[in-house]
C-alpha cells in the first residue's frame, strides 16, 4: 500500500520558519517527482512547490518563491519543504504528492499519491 505522510505543521507567528517533511513508503519513491500542494480555507487547492525525480530540478508558485525550499532524499524517501519568512497567508493544510514522472509536475493531475495533509496556521 502506497503512503505518504506529511509532518512538520503547526502554528507560528508571521516571519517564523517551519519545515515539513513527507516520508513514503510502499513504493520506489525514489524514482517519483515530488510536489507540495496546499488548501486555505473556502479556497481550492492550489500548487506551491514540486521537484523532479533526481532532484535537480525545482519549480515554485510565485507567491513562495524566495522562501520556500523544496528538497529530496531519495535514500530516505522523504521530500522537504523548507519554509521561510511566513506570512499569514501561508495558511493553509499542506498536502504532499508524489507523481511517477521524472520531471517536475505543476498541476493536480500529474500525481498519482497524496498524503492527508498537516496544517500550517502563521498568525500575525
Amino acid at each position: 500500500q502506497a503512503q505518504l505522510v506529511e509532518s512538520g505543521g503547526g502554528l507560528v507567528q508571521a516571519g517564523a520558519s517551519l519545515r515539513l517533511s513527507c516520508a513514503g513508503s510502499g513504493r520506489t519513491f525514489d524514482t517519483y517527482a515530488m510536489g507540495w500542494f496546499r488548501q486555505a480555507p473556502g479556497k481550492e487547492r492550489e500548487f506551491v512547490a514540486a521537484i523532479s525525480w533526481s532532484g535537480r530540478s525545482t519549480s515554485y508558485a510565485d507567491s513562495v518563491k524566495g522562501r520556500f525550499t523544496i528538497s529530496k532524499d531519495n535514500a530516505l524517501r522523504t521530500v522537504y519543504l523548507q519554509m521561510i519568512s511566513l506570512k499569514p497567508e501561508d495558511t493553509a493544510v499542506y498536502y504532499c504528492a508524489a507523481a511517477n514522472r521524472r520531471g517536475v509536475g505543476t498541476d493536480e493531475s500529474d500525481y498519482d499519491y497524496w498524503g492527508q495533509g498537516t496544517q500550517v496556521t502563521v498568525s500575525s
